[in-house]
């Protein structure tokens, strides 16, 4: 009989994770808070987090979410919009609990609606976020109709970000959720105040994992999952140990029906078994040795944190994946429902 491996790591940290609020809030937080020490929470809310004052609210409504006994941190962060202020970033910088502001080009993804339309009539705030040192958090997706949707990331990362990268070679940037062989360039060629967040379902799925049987909604993300030779090129940069890749699941929860819909929302629910599929992408790759570094030190790092000082264990285990999980009166489908996982943390 096989030996069950079993991993100890020091506790890790989701540099991309999305809470919602309400009572999806108070459903979904657990998931998240039994993997993970501190989570840098996404702002795009509705109405967006854009101000501190907001930001500190959102984060008073998920402390006061959470299970009892945990000591699970939120990371707040700024929406971007073309009306932020240098006064907002001063405030966001002193107030101790905001980490980071996030850039969604307008329309790109879910409620991005208020992003921004032109990067260039925000540098006076860019040049501010390069001056205090707060990261910009990217998502790298331009949103031209001309635009192929498999290049929508590669054309954003040499006509928008290369050229903001240029105008403040001090700013410091995490591209988030990369999806190609060409992020992994971008990423991996350029300067050490630019690094990435990688998800476990782009370490683990093609894009042909959308259409098998049939369009599957439930694998519908944006950025999509793209070919295999990116994919491939994902893991790769994910393995190797670099300070500069890092763990962010970008968890998204939706409501089953607003999924399985006419116009399905895009996004991915990971949170409850997040540390297994990494795990799993890890293994699959011989390189259970370097996930330590990719979950739980290279974020910490690169946002001048000290990594936790508690650690968790994983055993390898073949789990069942629940059909659906009910998270604050609302059915959510998460990825590979109905099926197995490798790996079980251990409690």
């Amino acid at each position: 009989m096989k030996m069950k491996r079993t991993l100890t790591l020091i506790k890790p940290d989701d540099w991309h994770l999305h809470l919602r609020d309400g009572d999806l809030l108070g459903g979904v937080l657990a998931d998240s808070a039994r993997q993970f020490g501190r989570a840098i929470v996404m702002p795009n809310l509705k109405p967006p987090v854009t101000t501190v004052q907001a930001a500190a609210a959102y984060r008073e409504r998920i402390l006061a979410a959470l299970p009892a006994g945990s000591a699970f941190v939120p990371l707040m962060t700024l929406y971007l919009t073309e009306s932020t202020t240098v006064e907002e970033i001063a405030r966001a910088r002193a107030s101790g609990f905001v980490h980071a502001v996030k850039l969604y080009p307008a329309g790109a993804t879910t409620h991005s609606d208020a992003g921004v339309r032109d990067l260039r009539s925000c540098d006076a705030v860019l040049a501010a976020l390069a001056e205090c040192g707060m990261p910009l958090l990217v998502h790298a997706e331009v949103t031209d109709p001309a635009v192929d949707i498999f290049d929508r990331e590669r054309v954003f990362l040499q006509q928008v970000l290369l050229p903001a990268l240029e105008r403040h070679p001090a700013l410091r940037v995490v591209v988030e959720h990369i999806t190609t062989a060409d992020a992994v360039r971008f990423v991996s060629q350029g300067e050490d105040r630019v690094a990435a967040t990688l998800t476990a379902h782009h370490l683990l799925y093609n894009r042909n994992a959308l259409f098998q049987g049939g369009f599957r909604p439930h694998y519908y993300c944006l950025p999509v999952l793209k070919r295999e030779t990116h994919r491939q090129a994902l893991v790769a940069a994910a393995t190797r140990g670099s300070p500069r890749f890092f763990l962010g699941t970008d968890s998204a929860p939706h409501a089953r029906q607003l999924k399985e819909h006419a116009c399905g929302c895009a996004g991915i629910y990971t949170a409850c078994n997040a540390l297994e599929l990494y795990a799993e992408a890890f293994a699959a790759a011989d390189a259970l040795q370097h996930l330590e570094t990719f979950a739980s030190l290279a974020g910490p790092s690169f946002y001048g944190l000290p990594p936790n000082s508690t650690r968790i264990s994983l055993v390898e285990d073949t789990v069942a994946v629940p059909e659906q999980l009910e998270r604050g009166g609302v059915a959510l489908v998460p990825l590979r429902a109905g099926e197995t996982v490798g790996w079980r943390l251990l409690d």
